[in-house]
């Protein structure tokens, strides 16, 4: 019997390309790879077609057979094409050899941090940096680049690697209790393997461990002591899709590496890396429009071995590369040298699962609606625009609205381009992460497809909603996502906050979600006449109480009072019901005719009355001039001209009258209120556009000229009758009318 250690490092190409050629020599009859051996009974799948790296182990606590709320206490291993474990599992799958995981399980890391109090940690050395420091090199990545991932042979690397690994822990004298308690469980399994009768044993393991599998070895009984009063949780495990983005920031088991694509390229390139590297640089270059010819990448490859030469190193890495690039191909521009790193050094790729692996029936609902609906998971930000009266569309829009009613921001709305009108419209940014296999896992509990388990979710946080706003914002959300059984119980839990709010601010704030819930319904063709009921009876009574909500206000609530105003009375045109809109414009017109509100609050009730026809220009010029008068207040005065005007300047430049009005009360402000006064006219003035501002002012010059004001002292400006009948047949035929 025979046990071989190959100590790898994670992601690593040159470990993985070693690895699987070392296989290939010993022929092996058990792999033992370091990993949770919860995951033992998945291994198979890695001859699978339709598991493709990157992906990652997923393991998750479960009580009974449902998941439990895993947030961080979910834990990955990654892996890619490029790493020496995945490499490890598919030679013995392909090959027919006994393999297995045989690091301490899962199952007792979720009991552990599940329990009282860990541990303290203990600081972490980095072997590889106390190996590159002592090699003379100032980089540890440049040197494990030059001593192991270049390498294209790399068979007899794995007994330095032992040697040097062994050297780093016998000087450091390092020990962390969580390595300990590991290398124990891979102890005790490696005794229990032997005991099998296995002849050739090959074992997979990060290179820091190698020192705790070789030589003279602890007794069992040491290791058991290690292992004693271990508890361990309920765990299972899936495959899942994973990203080489992902593997750049990933933080886990393994860590990530910085460079997956160019890593991957190492790894499944034959020969001529650099050249290679270079033309699919120029590639990515040209596709964004930038050119790249090729001198340019025969000059790139001069440079970097030039680069490589310069520094003594055995080959041009990374570093050299991308300084090649960037000089030569890029030109020094680093907007292209970006690119170049998000699109090459880092990559797109994106793994793929068989639906046969997801453990959750809702992961497989999911996969198969995105196959069904053409909507592929993309590691990179993609964007879709929707035309919701073509079912395809209208479909996809209620899986991503579900999803995120899931708390899976798979897609994220996004702003409408100007060409597109209509409320048929939807503009989303896709952007999938793997992380997104946790929360649907979770949300399993709610239901066993997205349609279940998005309704089931809505129904609970509608009984549980801390407020009237946030219903209101599920009641939308039913709608957009189409879930119509969810709708009913939501509207119940919506009817009974409604009926026992006192708050009309809160009431005024919960309609405009229902008025778009109401326009959303009718586009998407779902029955929202319940909705119409609860929405009705929201009126009401924020009519009923609007007249108390406006008493005793200060400025800084008269600011919120106008908002809530601006967006009701939009909300009640939006709903379009005779009924309702009479009722909301009798309370409009009995508030604006009291004298004790807010300037800021009159002035926009006198304006919304306006827009809405419920006062003539004859009416508003009256109110206007009874407040700008030397009577009121200024600062009042003032608050009105802001609410009346926060539109726009139209009516100022179009009423002359309103103009003159608005002239003669600034010019009449007297000297000790103007300083007080002036920041506020301001505010309203500052925020009209330049051309209006300066449409006002030529305005305001020619105020007071002859015949300019009709019948306010002014004369009559002539009119030539003749002229304008001319101009009457051209007119009625714009118009469809018979001439006269």
């Amino acid at each position: 019997m025979s046990t071989h250690v190959l100590g790898i490092r994670h992601h690593g190409p040159g470990s993985a390309r070693a690895v699987r050629r070392t296989l290939e020599k010993l022929r092996p009859d058990l792999v033992l790879i370091e990993g949770p051996p919860e995951a033992d009974e998945l291994i198979p799948l890695v001859a699978h077609e339709r598991l493709r790296p990157p992906v990652a182990l997923l393991a998750y606590p479960v009580e009974g057979d449902a998941p439990v709320e895993t947030g961080s206490r979910a834990a990955f291993w990654p892996f890619a094409v490029f790493s020496p474990e995945w490499q490890a599992m598919h030679y013995a799958v392909t090959e027919g050899a006994a393999v297995r995981f045989f690091d301490l399980p899962v199952a007792f890391r979720f009991a552990e941090e599940k329990g009282t109090d860990p541990e303290p940690e203990s600081a972490r050395i980095d072997p590889i940096g106390a190996l590159a420091d002592a090699a003379g090199y100032d980089d540890p990545e440049r040197w494990w680049e030059d001593v192991i991932e270049h390498r294209r042979d790399g068979d007899e690397v794995f007994s330095a690697v032992a040697e040097a690994m062994t050297a780093v822990r016998t000087a450091t004298g390092y020990s962390h209790p969580e390595d300990l308690r590991r290398e124990a469980y891979m102890r005790t399994a490696l005794r229990a393997a032997v005991k099998e009768g296995h002849e050739t044993i090959a074992i997979v393991c990060g290179a820091w461990h190698v020192p705790a599998l070789i030589g003279d070895l602890p007794s069992a009984a040491h290791d058991a002591a290690l292992l004693k009063g271990l508890s361990k949780a309920k765990v299972a495990m899936t495959w899942v899709p994973w990203t080489h983005g992902r593997l750049a920031s990933w933080q886990g088991y393994g860590a990530g590496v910085s460079s997956p694509g160019w890593y991957h390229h190492l790894f499944t390139t034959p020969d001529q890396v650099i050249e290679r590297w270079l033309i699919k640089t120029a590639v990515a270059l040209r596709r964004a429009d930038s050119p790249a010819s090729t001198a340019h990448v025969i000059e790139g490859v001069r440079l970097a071995e030039a680069l490589a030469t310069l520094r003594g190193r055995p080959f041009a890495g990374l570093a050299e590369v991308t300084e090649a690039t960037r000089a030569v191909l890029c030109e020094g521009d680093e907007m292209r040298l970006e690119l170049i790193r998000r699109k090459l050094i880092v990559g797109e790729r994106l793994g793929g699962v068989p639906d046969e692996s997801l453990a959750a029936p809702l992961l497989r609902d999911v996969a198969s609606l995105q196959r069904k609906l053409r909507m592929p998971a993309k590691a990179l930000e993609d964007e879709l625009k929707l035309d919701l009266r073509k079912p395809m569309d209208l479909g996809r829009s209620h899986l991503l609205h579900r999803l995120r009613l899931l708390k899976v921001e798979w897609g994220k709305p996004a702003a409408v381009s100007s060409g597109a009108k209509g409320t048929f419209w939807e503009n989303w940014k896709l952007a999938w992460q793997p992380e997104f296999t946790v929360d649907l896992i979770a949300a399993s509990a709610y239901g066993v497809t997205v349609a279940a388990a998005a309704a089931g979710a809505t129904v609970e946080r509608a009984a549980q909603a801390p407020d009237l706003a946030t219903i209101t914002g599920l009641v939308e959300s039913c709608l957009l996502a189409g879930l119509n059984d969810a709708l009913p119980p939501v509207l119940v839990a919506l009817d009974d906050r409604i009926a026992l709010g006192t708050d009309v601010l809160a009431l005024m704030a919960a309609l405009p979600p229902l008025a778009r819930s109401l326009r959303y319904g009718d586009v998407r063709g779902t029955d929202a006449g319940a909705l119409r009921g609860v929405t009705g009876g929201l009126v009401t009574r924020i009519c009923v109480g609007l007249s108390s909500a406006l008493t005793g206000l200060d400025e800084t609530a008269a600011r919120e009072v106008r908002e809530r105003l601006d967006a009701c009375h939009s909300a009640v045109t939006l709903i379009d019901e005779a009924e309702l809109t009479e009722v909301w414009r009798e309370t409009l017109a009995k508030t604006g005719a009291r004298d004790d509100l807010p300037g800021l609050i009159s002035g926009r009730v006198v304006r919304l009355l306006r827009d809405c026809e419920r006062l003539d220009a004859d009416d508003v010029a009256l109110r206007l001039g009874r407040t700008l008068t030397i009577g009121e207040p200024p600062a009042r005065a003032a608050g009105f001209i802001e609410g009346f005007f926060s539109d726009g300047a139209t009516l100022l430049i179009h009423d002359d009258r309103l103009l003159l009005l608005v002239d003669r009360w600034l010019s009449e402000i007297p000297a000790d209120s103007f300083l007080e006064v002036l920041p506020l006219v301001r505010r309203t003035f500052g925020a009209f556009a330049a051309p209006e501002r300066r449409t006002i002012g030529e305005r305001a010059r020619h105020l007071h000229s002859p015949g300019r004001h009709a019948g306010q002292g002014g004369d009559e400006v002539p009119i030539d009758l003749a002229r304008a009948d001319a101009a009457l047949p051209t007119l009625a035929l714009l118009l469809g009318l018979e001439t006269r």
